[in-house]
C-alpha cells in the first residue's frame, strides 16, 4: 500500500483523514536513549539511514546542525529499478533512504542514530512506518565505515535493552551496496510541498519533535540538497 502515492495522484486529502483511526498507522515518537557507544570520527562524513518515507527522514536531517547535506534516494537493489515506481512495488529489494553528510565535530553519528529512532522511525516495526506498508519502508541501518558499524550494532543492542520500546528491535544494519538519488522531485520535498495533506500529516509532526526534543542540535534553516 503506498498512501503516499495515493496523495500524490489526489486519491486522498486531508478529510480523508477523518476516517476511522483503524486506517492509518498512527505516528509515535520515543525517549530514544543517549548512545554509551559514541563515534570516533574525524572530518566530513557519509551515513545513509532508511525510516520509512524518505520525505520526512530528509526533513528532519536537514534540521540538523552539522549535517551539509541530505539526499532522499533508493538504497540496495540495482540501478535498472531504482525508479520511484518500481521501487514502490516492493519488489526490487530497495529501500527510501537518506544520504547524511555530516561534520562529527558538530553532530556525532550516534547522535544521528537517536534523532532517527526519536523523531524519525519506529525500529520495531517490520517493512513498514507509519501509513506506508511494504519492505521499501523497512527501517535500515546502512554503515559506511566499520566505526558507523561497531556504533550501530552496540546502539541497536542498547535500545533492545533500554525497555523504551515494548516489542523486540526489527531494525535491520545493512551492508552498503549502493545509493542511487532519487528523482529531483523527491528532494527537499517538506520544503517544497508544505501544505501538502501527507507532509503536513505525517512528516512536519517529525520536524516539530525534533526541535523540542533536540533543541542543542535543531537548526531552523532547512539545508537543501
Amino acid at each position: 500500500m503506498q498512501v503516499k502515492s495515493l496523495f500524490l495522484a489526489g486519491a486522498l486529502s486531508l478529510a480523508s483523514l477523518t476516517m476511522p483511526a483503524s486506517a492509518f498507522a498512527q505516528e509515535a515518537f520515543f525517549n530514544a536513549p543517549v548512545a554509551t557507544r559514541q563515534a570516533d570520527e574525524t572530518g566530513v562524513q557519509t551515513a545513509v539511514f532508511a525510516g520509512g518515507c524518505f520525505w520526512g527522514i530528509e526533513a528532519i536531517f536537514s534540521h540538523v546542525r552539522g549535517v551539509t547535506s541530505a539526499v532522499s534516494g533508493y538504497h540496495g537493489g540495482t540501478s535498472a529499478t531504482a525508479t520511484y515506481n518500481q521501487v514502490g512495488t516492493g519488489n526490487t529489494g530497495h529501500a527510501e533512504s537518506v544520504r547524511v553528510t555530516y561534520d562529527p565535530s558538530v553532530v556525532r553519528y550516534d547522535q544521528l542514530l537517536q534523532i532517527l529512532f526519536s523523531v524519525g522511525a519506529d525500529p520495531t516495526l517490520l517493512n513498514r512506518q507509519g501509513p506506508d506498508v511494504g519492505s521499501q519502508y523497512r527501517a535500515a541501518i546502512v554503515p559506511m565505515t566499520a566505526e558507523q558499524r561497531a556504533v550501530a550494532q552496540a546502539y541497536v543492542r542498547q535500545m533492545g535493552r533500554s525497555g523504551v520500546w515494548d516489542r523486540p528491535m526489527a531494525v535491520a544494519i545493512e551492508n552498503y551496496r549502493a545509493f542511487y538519488p532519487a528523482e529531483d522531485y523527491h528532494q527537499d520535498y517538506l520544503l517544497n510541498h508544505p501544505d501538502s495533506p501527507y507532509i503536513r500529516r505525517w512528516d512536519a509532526p517529525k520536524v516539530t519533535a525534533l526541535r523540542s526534543r533536540f533543541p542543542d542540535l535543531y537548526r531552523a534553516r532547512y539545508r537543501t540538497g
